[in-house]
């Protein structure tokens, strides 16, 4: 409904236009917002006001022939003149019962958009290191991302998913080494592990099929493996330099081919677990973007040398440095360290020169709120590469935090005291946790309350959405058993009059526009919100009266608008990875 409503002041405008009563080089901006009080129509419009000026009228006067230049529609009874010049709105009784028609007509398609037609966006979302498994603070993140993705599609944008894996570089090399560790652990081998490799028994596991398959292959003495080693921290030494000391030795002892099948074989296992675990949330991906391909090819160099050329880098200390102050950042950043190797920035360079080279129109990333620090030098490089930083969009996610009643459960990979994003899927379930992972700001933080997504009340909000949608299905079920069938050509919807059927209706018609609101915004949130006011409004409608009553007419209406009612529900829980359950 108010798409057509702005169709016909864009008719209005492009009229007032051709009477030279609005300069031709004029762009239009029409706003039309529903109103907040019922006695000043449905909808309002502002353009009289902000076109005043520029048609050299005052706003009431020019209000007035703007409402002379709207086309005829049966689905405005009034138009009126408001204070300084707003123009208001009053549909016709039976406008908003059509919505009813256009929802039965369109089923799955009601609410699409194609605001976003002929854009392509790239979402890049998770891209957790795959040193360990998933834990509950992927999971926010995860949801978000797919829903957005979802969301965009849904108002017309091409949208391709990515998940960027992290497997080259440091980390990665700290959890080859405490494979291998773990490994020597089942050679017999007797030693401390350190206090900074990785703990969680997934590593076990990795080792256990490393020793399985290679025997004692790759097994040195201990004393060979630490000697030369500078001291862990609880020996009074440095973690830091005690794990970068047993990576050394590792690639030594092996070789550099031989750690990289040991990390090969982690990262296989890890990854396939991660994927594993995030299809059964819901989420895939069009691609799975290896860093390692960026690495040991030219790529980094390649796009080093782009930043090089266009005088933004420059040396200092043996090290080479990239200007991203001059672009706003705070201070300059590293690129290539004085030893030679390189840093994660010089990595994501190049990955977003890929980016920019397939030629998408808007490239969002979604990071956790503790990379805030790091979008300004990405900004800055995408400048460096020739680019426009307004096509880098970076969504911060906070910090999810689990309770488990009172208890607040850890999140820490390193130290392998987590709860994983399988375990939360297998306790509470994934609508329940798709639903309330994305149900506020993905910038705000979140407490997921674990008693409350596994409860079977009106407090909880999954639950009382999709409460609504299995109670629709039952009085579908119930007519079916009285012999009876639902035949929208029976009905006379003009007969929805009552204060619930109207709230319902105006509810309905707002949907199009949620969507489009949601998806500009980047915010499915906005969508939880409408889903549950249409599940509270279908749930004091239900209760308040009956639908399948002896008035055939009237029952088929009712009928016609829970069917619509099931539509919408359908559509909004499909966009958010949640299912809408007939029986419940």
């Amino acid at each position: 409904m108010k798409q057509h409503i702005q169709s016909l002041f864009q008719h209005a405008f492009e009229q007032l236009q051709s009477d030279n009563v609005i300069p031709a080089e004029q762009q239009a901006v029409i706003r039309i917002e529903r109103t907040k009080d019922a006695s000043h129509g449905d909808f309002a419009c502002n353009l009289a006001m902000m076109l005043a000026k520029k048609a050299k009228m005052k706003p009431r006067d020019l209000a007035e022939k703007i409402i002379a230049a709207l086309p005829e529609s049966d689905s405005v009874s009034k138009v009126e003149i408001a204070g300084p010049g707003f123009i208001n709105l009053f549909l016709a009784s039976n406008s908003y019962q059509d919505i009813i028609k256009t929802i039965l007509e369109q089923k799955q398609s009601y609410g699409l958009s194609q605001i976003g037609a002929g854009k392509s966006i790239l979402i890049e979302f998770v891209s957790a290191n795959p040193t360990g498994p998933l834990h509950v603070g992927h999971g926010r993140g995860a949801a978000y991302g797919a829903a957005l993705a979802d969301l965009l599609k849904a108002a017309g944008y091409q949208v391709s998913k990515e998940y960027y894996v992290n497997d080259a570089g440091r980390q990665m090399d700290i959890l080859a080494t405490s494979i291998w560790l773990r490994y020597l652990d089942l050679c017999s081998e007797s030693f401390t592990f350190p206090s900074n490799a990785y703990q969680g028994d997934y590593v076990w596991d990795i080792a256990a099929t490393l020793h399985r398959e290679n025997q004692d292959k790759y097994r040195y003495a201990a004393s060979d493996v630490f000697a030369d080693v500078p001291a862990d921290e609880t020996e009074g030494g440095d973690k830091e330099r005690h794990i970068d000391g047993l990576i050394n030795k590792m690639k030594q002892l092996l070789g550099e081919q031989t750690a990289r099948d040991v990390l090969q074989l982690g990262l296989d296992a890890i990854l396939g677990d991660i994927e594993h675990d995030l299809g059964q949330f819901g989420v895939t991906y069009d691609k799975w973007f290896s860093e390692y391909s960026l690495t040991s090819s030219n790529h980094v160099s390649q796009a080093i040398e782009q930043v090089r050329e266009g005088g933004f880098t420059h040396e200092q200390d043996g090290a080479l440095w990239f200007k991203s102050s001059e672009f706003g950042d705070e201070k300059d950043r590293v690129l290539v360290k004085e030893n030679g190797a390189l840093t994660y920035l010089a990595s994501d360079i190049a990955y977003h020169a890929n980016k920019l080279e397939r030629g998408f129109d808007i490239l969002i990333n979604i990071w956790g709120a503790d990379h805030h620090g790091y979008i300004a030098r990405l900004k800055a490089a995408i400048q460096a590469l020739g680019s426009d930083a307004s096509k880098l969009q970076v969504l911060l996610v906070q910090f999810a935090t689990l309770y488990r009643g009172q208890e607040k459960l850890q999140m820490s990979t390193r130290s392998g005291k987590f709860v994983t994003l399988r375990e939360l899927r297998e306790e509470v379930g994934k609508d329940a946790a798709r639903f309330f992972y994305v149900q506020r700001k993905a910038e705000q933080h979140l407490d997921f309350d674990l008693e409350l997504a596994k409860s079977q009340s009106n407090e909880n909000p999954v639950y009382y959405i999709q409460y609504a949608h299995a109670r629709i299905c039952s009085v579908f079920r119930e007519l079916s058993e009285k012999g009876s069938e639902w035949d929208l050509a029976q009905a006379d919807l003009n007969r929805l009059d009552t204060s619930h059927e109207l709230e319902l209706i105006k509810l309905l018609s707002r949907y199009p526009e949620t969507v489009e609101n949601a998806a500009t915004a980047y915010e499915p949130h906005q969508l939880t919100y409408y889903l549950r006011d249409l599940a509270q409004a279908f749930h004091t409608y239900y209760n308040a009266h009956k639908f399948l009553v002896d008035d055939m007419e009237l029952s088929q209406s009712r009928l016609s608008l829970c069917k619509a009612i099931q539509y919408v529900l359908q559509n909004g829980l499909t966009i958010i990875g949640v299912s809408a359950p007939e029986v419940m």
